[in-house]
């Protein structure tokens, strides 16, 4: 019997749970549950596991779909689609990822550091907060509303973008329907270093 195919396209969660907008990427993974993204891909949470993502990212995928919350200076709640730069095994030391934190581009740097080949390309679906934690707060439960109500457009946005990417790799997915496509600023994550970007 032929075994089925390896997954080409990882969609994966990254932050805290008990960090108020920054679980925005767990609860994203979990309300994928009622919505099954297509086959070829793998949806995993990854919460705040540097080191599994790392790894993860060298398991053979053509893209991998990092889904985050993260500030640009946008309204709570709006979703970006941004494509950081990545880093080269020869761009120095790899720092290791934080046992409290997930930073994206430390676990990209990792990735690079520890594989042998390049790296998938890396898209990131970011959503900005609106309740930030501060350091000296260990738990803030819950999301802001604001943050809530985008989980929903946000699995509305993967289920638009992941049949484009399945279908070609190399491809500019849009954020939103193309019917409902508007033009939209260049912007990027303070960490990580933006290629192209598209806001909603």
């Amino acid at each position: 019997m032929t075994p089925p195919p390896r997954p080409r396209l990882l969609v994966a969660g990254v932050g805290n749970i008990f960090l108020a907008d920054d679980a925005f990427g767990p609860e994203v993974i979990q309300a994928l549950d009622a919505r099954p993204l297509p086959a070829g891909v793998r949806v995993r949470d990854f919460g705040i596991r540097g080191l599994d993502l790392a790894y993860e990212l060298l398991d053979g995928y053509d893209t991998a779909v990092l889904v985050d919350a993260a500030p640009r200076g946008h309204e709570p709640g709006a979703l970006s689609m941004i494509e950081p730069e990545l880093p080269d095994a020869t761009s120095g030391a790899a720092a290791p990822p934080e046992a409290h934190g997930m930073d994206p581009a430390k676990v990209l740097a990792l990735a690079a550091h520890l594989g042998d080949g390049p790296l998938p390309r890396v898209l990131v679906l970011a959503c900005e907060p609106q309740v930030r934690p501060r350091g000296d707060e260990d738990i803030i439960p819950g999301l802001s509303a604001p943050v809530r109500e985008a989980v929903a457009h946000a699995v509305e946005a993967l289920h638009t973008m992941v049949p484009v990417l399945l279908a070609d790799p190399a491809a500019t997915p849009p954020l939103v329907r193309p019917e409902e496509n508007a033009p939209a600023p260049a912007a990027g994550l303070p960490h990580l270093v933006a290629g192209a970007a598209e806001d909603r």
